[in-house]
């Protein structure tokens, strides 16, 4: 993997856009690069902004969301909309551009943040949700967030702690260096899934102890058992009593339940001869009459119909004849209608040819009136057109007013057309139009001419503009350097004075430290640092500088202030040469520009002037008029060329006006409606329609008088016939017969209701006889025993029972409980067994590796990362010094790392006992060691070293320097040393400063 462009937009204190290409010069011709800038500049931005654009996670900060940047105020830089982070890298599979950026909506609110994923040869950007950029740049590089932190940010800063860190601390420290925190929680998790799966055992035999108090005793078992049968057998002799008992009381129940049943049947019989008494009463007569006139109810029927139908036909004859009437009045009122419409006399037969007549005449002046009103309106639209440029209002109603008003309009402009002449006596007018294109050419020209002067007034003043800023800018420009050079000697001076009070903070701060333990120390009581009991500094403590901070802050405020001032100089004297290059040029420009126009000037418009003595204003004025005067003159013309067109116009329009008006006085006289179609119509519409009704009233009429002469004939036939017969049944007449005869379904109802009351009666009788019968021998088999005696014995019987029951039940749940107990406790027993089969790997992983804190399979790991931690620092240590070799401490040594003295004959002595220079040497081959070990699946050609080089002397430095520059040679990597060390911006001439300016943001460069 390797990181081949970095650009970012407002991180931090770095405003603005930036870019750092490393596949471009100076980066190309040197890969040992340094980044450098003073503290708070930015220079761990720049890491900040590969992480960033990677993975959205930030060391210092963690995952990175919209509500952190709010919270914290990072990221973003103060006062800018949108802040961006990209890099482009070389992957497994090819090149690859991620990036991430986030924006202010127009709310002020920050928008949720977004990240994107291309390939950076073709553009194309990858189909990724944001979330799932961080995953796919992770399976690209081969390593994950954690792995590119330590593989590529190299920390030497906690190396150098970890070095002299004790047993404990070390192990905590290379946790959380190489991120193998999984092997404690690994033991924990042992430890708990042992104490759990164990658990469940204990359990299972408490619970068998719980069991074993509930068993009986062989006795006691024995004892409950006999005493079970002996209470069964007395529960099945009280069983069979009660059941005796219970057959002779539902025997006198049944007796009584059968007198009450004979008593209900007699009560039927007797309801159902009363009924048959009330319906002889109330339809035996009207019954008996209908079966004497049953064998005539069809002749009945038909009369009955035949005098309804005839009756009918004589009601609807008797309307048919109103109808007639009705009719007749209303042919006489649309006669009546049509005459007073037509104002002419009428006949039935002539009325629609003369509604016709009268309707094609009106019809004939509506068509020749609409005809004269369109031409009229033609005309009126031809008059406006023609006399457009009049602006005149043509008064439709009286044409010959407006003909009035429009020669007195005629005479008007003619006056006005004869000033205007006078007063271009001097042109040729007629050829105006000749005239007025020339006039028009030379106001053109005017105007052009007086337009350039201004121009050239114009350029000549800016040109003395911009020569006085220039001499301003020179002045400037002589004062400026020596202020710079200034601002350097003073923040030189106060960047050694800042170092020297930062040493002096931290040898107190180290003191502090011990300080901290020595106010808990007690006489008598071991140190647990020396194991001394005596602890006389205790009681003496030094006194703390409290001065030192308020020097230190004195320094960096006035350090802050120097380099603020010195930025703000440096940037003015920039900007100024700048300027000044500028202005010259433009000036150069300028006056190139003014030159050609004063030449263009005099060839184009010198004639003008030598011509005329007159200003370009008063000249262009002149011209101006004469033109507006030929406009004038030649609206005048078009004016009087209309009125001509219009008078003939409006004498027509008169004409047609009055031929209109006769045409509609005409109408007026023959028909006053609206619609002479709807009303002529309607009349045609209603006389057909009465003439019709006529017509189908007389056919009616004489269809029905045929039908209603059938009818009667008919009827009396069938009187003739039915009379003899009703009389022979003691009927006096037709209609009594016909009133004594049912309807068929009420006939038929009574009969069913008279055999219903019949059959009831003889199923009573049968009933009772049967009843009888069954009561006598229920009595024979009944007891002498009353019902009360044999209750009282029953309910004592029952108990009885009840109480044997329950001792039964009772009995046999000991004896179930027993058993099931029994058989329960096999069961757990195989459970247990089974149990501890299953959990024997978590008993044995547990006596490995488990503990409750987890320090055994920890202690373990960190061990064999440790070793192949210092195998390959030891590697990384050759090229860095032949002197030292890093080794675990023996059993006869303290806890701390040994480092090995090949110069002493492989002397072994605590690394606490290194200088500064040696901690760091060490340190740095311990970052290197562990880049290798995070990248050992991937190779990593771009690596990042933090600060720690200002405690090596100038021959360390050089060498570490050497080694580093053989590093990136062999391997072709791109290695950024983070520093403000003098002697290493020295060395290393590709470099990427940042300064801060006196607003809190920096500013970046590079230089190679």
């Amino acid at each position: 993997m390797k990181i081949l462009r970095i650009e970012f937009k407002n991180i931090n204190s770095l405003k603005g856009e930036h870019e750092i290409d490393f596949t471009d010069v100076p980066f190309t011709g040197s890969s040992l690069f340094a980044i450098t800038g003073p503290t708070g500049s930015g220079k761990s931005t720049i890491l900040d902004v590969i992480s960033l654009a990677l993975f959205n996670n930030i060391p210092r900060m963690g995952k990175i969301s919209t509500s952190e940047i709010n919270k914290t105020g990072a990221i973003l830089t103060r006062n800018q909309q949108d802040a961006m982070a990209a890099v482009t890298y070389q992957g497994k599979s090819g090149k690859y551009r991620s990036q991430w950026s986030i924006s202010t909506a127009r709310t002020g609110n920050l928008r949720d943040y977004e990240m994107e994923l291309s390939n950076a040869e073709t553009g194309t950007l990858i189909d990724l949700k944001k979330s799932e950029v961080p995953g796919k740049n992770e399976e690209l590089i081969g390593l994950n967030y954690n792995q590119f932190i330590k593989a590529v940010l190299l920390a030497q800063g906690e190396f150098a702690q970890f070095l002299k860190a004790k047993k404990d601390e070390r192990g905590e420290l290379l946790e959380k260096i190489t991120g193998t925190g999984i092997y404690r929680q690994l033991g924990i998790k042992a430890f708990q899934k042992y104490r759990e799966e164990n658990r469940e055992i204990q359990g299972q035999q408490n619970r068998i102890e719980a069991i074993k108090e509930q068993l009986l005793s062989e006795e006691k078992y024995a004892g409950i058992t006999e005493e079970l049968k002996v209470k069964d057998q007395l529960e099945q002799d009280l069983k069979k009593k009660i059941e005796s008992l219970n057959k002779n009381l539902e025997l006198k129940n049944k007796i009584l339940l059968q007198e009450k049943e004979i008593k209900i049947r007699e009560n039927e019989n007797s309801q159902a001869k009363n009924n048959l008494k009330t319906f002889e009463q109330e339809h035996g007569y009207p019954l008996r009459q209908h079966e004497k006139i049953e064998d005539s109810a069809e002749e009945l029927r038909s009369w009955t119909i035949l005098r309804k139908e005839l009756t009918d036909l004589e009601l609807e004859l008797k309307n048919i004849r109103q109808s007639e009437q009705l009719n007749k009045r209303s042919r006489t009122t649309c006669l009546t209608e049509a005459e007073g419409l037509t104002g002419t006399e009428l006949k039935p037969e002539t009325i629609e040819e003369g509604l016709e007549a009268f309707y094609q005449k009106i019809s004939w002046l509506e068509e020749e009136r609409r005809a004269k009103r369109q031409e009229y309106r033609g005309l009126c639209n031809q008059f406006q057109s023609e006399t457009r440029e009049l602006s005149f209002t043509l008064d439709e109603e009286v044409p010959g007013k407006s003909k009035e008003d429009l020669l007195q309009l005629a005479h008007t402009s003619e006056e006005e057309r004869n000033k205007i002449q006078q007063r271009l006596s001097g042109l040729d007018i007629t050829n105006h139009s000749g005239e007025k294109q020339q006039i028009s050419s030379r106001l053109e020209q005017a105007r052009e001419a007086w337009r350039k002067e201004e121009e050239i007034k114009n350029i000549t003043a800016e040109t003395k503009r911009l020569q006085n800023e220039a001499e301003s800018i020179e002045a400037k420009l002589k004062a400026l350097p020596q202020e710079i050079e200034k601002a350097k000697d003073r923040c030189d001076l106060l960047e050694e004075r800042q170092e020297k009070l930062s040493l002096k903070k931290q040898n107190q701060l180290l003191q502090a430290k011990f300080e901290e333990q020595r106010h808990i120390l007690e006489d008598g009581k071991p140190c647990p640092l020396c194991g001394a009991l005596e602890h006389p500094f205790a009681e003496e403590l030094p006194e703390k500088d409290d001065t030192l901070e308020v020097e230190i802050k004195q320094t960096g405020n006035e350090l802050s202030n120097w380099s603020k001032k010195l930025s703000t100089s440096e940037a003015e004297l920039s900007h100024h040469k700048t300027r000044l290059e500028g202005l010259l040029q433009e000036q150069q420009v300028i006056q190139s520009n003014l030159n050609i126009r004063k030449k263009n000037f005099t060839e184009k418009y010198g004639h003008l002037q030598e011509k005329e003595s007159l200003n370009w204003e008063e000249l262009c004025n002149n011209w101006q008029e004469k033109l507006n005067d030929l406009e004038a003159w030649e609206k005048e013309q078009n004016r009087l060329r209309a009125i001509r067109t219009g008078i003939p116009l409006l004498e027509k329009l008169q004409e047609v006006l009055e031929k209109g008006k006769k045409l509609s006085r005409e109408r007026e006289n023959l028909y006053q409606g609206k619609d002479i179609s709807q009303d002529t119509g309607r009349l045609k519409t209603r006389w057909t329609s009465l003439q019709q009704e006529q017509k189908h009233l007389k056919e009616r009429l004489q269809e029905l008088e045929k039908r209603s002469g059938l009818k009667r004939t008919k009827l009396e036939e069938l009187e003739e016939k039915l009379l003899p017969q009703v009389k022979e049944k003691g009927f006096e007449n037709i209609s009594t017969a016909r009133q004594a005869l049912m309807a068929e379904a009420e006939c038929r109802a009574l009969r069913v209701q008279r055999e219903e009351i019949e059959k009831t009666i003889t199923a009573a009788g049968s009933s009772l006889k049967l009843l009888h019968s069954q009561l006598e021998k229920l009595k024979n088999e009944d007891t002498d025993e009353s019902q009360e005696s044999l209750e009282d014995k029953l309910s004592e019987q029952k108990q009885r029972l009840a109480e044997v029951s329950t001792e039964c039940r009772e009995l046999y749940s000991s004896i179930k409980n027993h058993e099931n107990n029994l058989k329960h406790l096999e069961e757990i027993k195989a459970l247990i067994a089974e149990k501890e089969k299953q959990i024997r790997r978590w008993r044995l992983l547990d006596e490995l590796i488990g503990d409750s804190k987890g320090k055994k399979f920890n202690d373990f790991a960190q061990d064999l990362s440790l070793s192949q931690l210092l195998h390959l620092a030891n590697h990384r240590l050759k090229d860095l010094s032949d002197r030292y070799r890093i080794d675990k401490p023996e059993e006869e040594e303290d806890d701390g790392l040994v480092a090995i003295d090949e110069h002493m004959g492989g002397q072994r002595r605590s690394v606490k006992t290194l200088s500064g220079g040696e901690t760091f040497i060490l340190s740095l081959s311990m970052a290197l060691a562990l880049s290798d070990l995070a990248s050992r699946n991937v190779e990593i050609n771009s690596l990042f070293i933090d600060e720690g080089f200002g405690t090596l002397d100038p021959e360390t430095l050089e060498q570490t320097l050497d080694t580093l520059e053989k590093l990136q040679a062999e391997s072709s990597k791109i290695i950024g040393i983070i520093s403000h060390v003098d002697s290493l911006k020295e060395r290393i001439a590709t470099q990427i400063q940042l300064q801060r300016n006196g607003q809190g943001y920096s500013s970046l460069e590079i230089k190679g």
